[in-house]
């Protein structure tokens, strides 16, 4: 492992991921391991022992500076669970776990042992979901749940395409609208995780193989999908256009080629809306309250978390970052 410890931190547990500077490339990504002092909770905050925290492809990205938000140094993590041991009365003792836009890209984030947050941050764990569960179900519903919120969340009668269903945020994307009570519709390029994730049946389309806006069609008879969850953005752009209904709207959260042609008839005569969703701008807060607010389908199981692949300590750290940029659809937790 290419990791550079200080002497202090060789004589002392390590307990902080830190990412000195911007690397520019996978090849050239070094973390510093550092010793972290417990901190005091300041007035209004809470000091979180961190248990589980998931790597998302974002965590990486910034280290590699594709973030132009990021600050340096800092400690990586956006996802989080643990429990709190400082900090206002009522919360100490008690298991929490929450996501965000800022922590681990303009604070420090939950790759360490210690996490410091606002107290109106703090969300309990739900109880039927364990620690690295939790720990990794942040970034990909929170993403999916705000594109449902600004568009409309699913209901029953609606149909919901979610275009790359085979990434965490289209699963999640999948799993809400089905909870919703819409009839779904998953696009994807290899076999998904659909029987028995969903709480209801879902409708596959192999986008390798067969004509995603024409099946779209024969699957709704005719009409198109209400909502269109597109995860990939100019990949799909066209088929996602050619599939949704009269007053559809599409949500975006990511693409490949930012410029990609645009039908300005098309659009305003189906009458068409387009969302651009950026989970960055949710700070802790925010995303936490997004988080807590499918609470209620974690512990009915109606959502269900994902299943961790592989668990690493901190001292892997570098591994693990490596793995999720290789492309791994893997879900990864560092255990501080």
């Amino acid at each position: 492992m290419n990791a550079r410890f200080s002497t202090e931190a060789l004589n002392a547990q390590v307990r902080a991921v830190r990412v000195p500077s911007p690397a520019g490339s996978r090849d050239v990504l070094t973390i510093d391991l550092a010793a972290q002092p417990q901190p005091t909770a300041p007035a209004g905050h809470a000091v979180v022992r961190v248990q589980a925290a998931a790597i998302n492809p974002s965590d990486v990205k910034a280290s590699l500076g594709l973030m132009p938000q990021a600050v340096w140094p800092r400690s990586p993590g956006r996802d989080f669970a643990g429990t709190v041991v400082d900090g206002p009365s009522a919360w100490v003792g008690r298991e929490i776990y929450g996501s965000a836009g800022d922590v681990g890209i303009t604070r420090d984030g939950s790759h360490a042992r210690w996490l410091v947050l606002p107290e109106a941050a703090l969300r309990e764990r739900p109880h039927n979901i364990s620690m690295d569960e939790a720990g990794a179900v942040g970034v990909p519903f929170v993403t999916a749940y705000e594109g449902f919120r600004r568009s409309g969340m699913p209901r029953e009668g609606q149909t919901v395409l979610v275009l790359g269903a085979n990434g965490k945020v289209g699963q999640a994307a999948v799993q809400l609208a089905a909870m919703g009570g819409a009839n779904v519709i998953a696009v994807q390029r290899r076999a998904g995780p659909f029987e028995g994730f969903a709480c209801a049946p879902v409708d596959v389309i192999d986008a390798s193989t067969e004509d995603v806006a024409a099946r779209v069609r024969e699957l709704t008879n005719g009409r198109g999908a209400n909502i269109v969850y597109n995860t990939v953005g100019s990949a799909y752009f066209e088929a996602a256009n050619k599939s949704m209904a009269k007053g559809a709207t599409q949500i975006f959260i990511a693409t490949h080629d930012r410029a990609v042609p645009f039908d300005i008839f098309a659009f305003y005569r189906g009458m068409h809306t387009y969302v651009g969703i950026d989970s960055l701008a949710l700070d802790c807060i925010a995303a936490s309250a997004q988080l807590d607010a499918m609470r209620d389908g974690f512990e009915r199981g109606l959502l269900k978390p994902f299943p961790v692949a592989r668990t690493f300590a901190l001292d892997d750290a570098l591994e693990a970052y490596r793995a999720v940029l290789s492309g791994s659809n893997d879900r990864m937790v560092l255990n501080p």
